[in-house]
């Protein structure tokens, strides 16, 4: 159980529970309208990659909504980080292979950070779920 939060940290972390709606939901609907382009970074071991693509727009979306509503926000969030490190190898196949998404190949300018970003966006989905409290938070000793 995490420690009761200060007003100001309660206010971050409702600021990024909405920034995490936010981009889950456009990510969601993304995949559920651009499913060819996100199909092609799918690793060739991962079956029917258009059904994970839609099931992954579905996943997005429905933790958007989840963050949003109280009882199920914790939920959300581990359903979110879970869903981030499902799709972490996606994110270095896309990289490592070189793939091209509509004949545009991006560089390690993007890669790179996007790899790195990749844990930060799993707590910060249990975070906003409150799940994990915030990991620089000064302990109050009893």
């Amino acid at each position: 159980m995490t420690e009761p939060l200060s007003a100001r940290a309660r206010r971050g972390r409702t600021i990024l529970r909405w920034v995490l709606v936010v981009f889950y939901a456009l990510a969601g609907w993304l995949h559920l309208h651009s499913a060819h382009s996100f199909e092609q970074i799918v690793p060739p071991w991962v079956p029917w990659p258009h059904a994970v693509v839609l099931a992954t727009g579905m996943a997005e979306l429905l933790g958007a909504a989840g963050l949003i509503i109280t009882p199920v926000r914790r939920a959300a969030g581990i359903g979110l980080a879970a869903y981030a490190l499902c799709v972490w190898p996606a994110n270095f196949y896309h990289a490592f292979a070189h793939v091209a998404i509509d004949g545009v190949a991006l560089g390690w300018g993007y890669h790179a950070p996007r790899l790195l970003f990749q844990p930060v966006l799993i707590w910060a989905a249990l975070y906003a779920g409150e799940v994990a409290g915030w990991p620089f938070a000064r302990r109050r000793h009893a």
